[in-house]
């Protein structure tokens, strides 16, 4: 990652927010505005980051393992102040979808957010403990995305993004 900017806006977050970060000198922003009142509330700092973060790439790690492999990585969560976490990509399963008449496999990997010890306990005392995030990937021939599953944000619902072919079968 050399930069990364994420804005979420609208009714499906509980506020919106704007998140820039810039890998060469570390410096973040954080703009977050209520949509109760519209106050709006910045946040700016510093960080010292690892030589793999993987922030708004983890998709790719995931695409580029190789058959049955697992990876840990690092990524910043904006919570909303920035914590930087290790993010394990584990295969989790293999699932039959339907491309045309074609059945094919996919791979489901697992995101799993690794929360150091004091932060586990925190998070699960107050009941923010992230939830593990779900993705498919088509590894025959050219490995492609097809399918998430899981929040967009902290504390947003889970969603479901998938392609509209291939298919999946009950």
């Amino acid at each position: 990652m050399q930069t990364y900017h994420l804005s979420q806006r609208g009714r499906a977050f509980a506020e919106d927010t704007d998140i820039s970060l810039a890998r060469a000198s570390g410096k973040y922003r954080v703009t977050n505005r209520s949509h109760k009142d519209a106050h709006e509330k910045t946040i700016e700092g510093t960080l010292d980051l690892p030589a793999d973060v993987y922030n708004g790439m983890a998709l790719t790690v995931a695409k580029n393992l190789g058959t049955g492999a697992r990876e840990t990585v690092h990524i910043v969560a904006f919570t909303p102040e920035p914590r930087i976490i290790e993010l394990d990509v584990a295969p989790s399963g293999e699932h039959k979808m339907l491309v045309g008449q074609l059945t094919k496999t996919a791979t489901r990997y697992t995101f799993h957010p690794s929360l150091g010890g004091w932060l586990k306990l925190f998070a699960t005392l107050f009941g923010r403990l992230p939830a593990d995030d779900h993705v498919w990937i088509a590894t025959e021939d050219v490995p492609a995305f097809v399918r998430f599953e899981g929040p967009l944000d902290p504390t947003g619902p889970v969603w479901r993004i998938e392609l509209t072919s291939p298919r999946w079968p009950d």
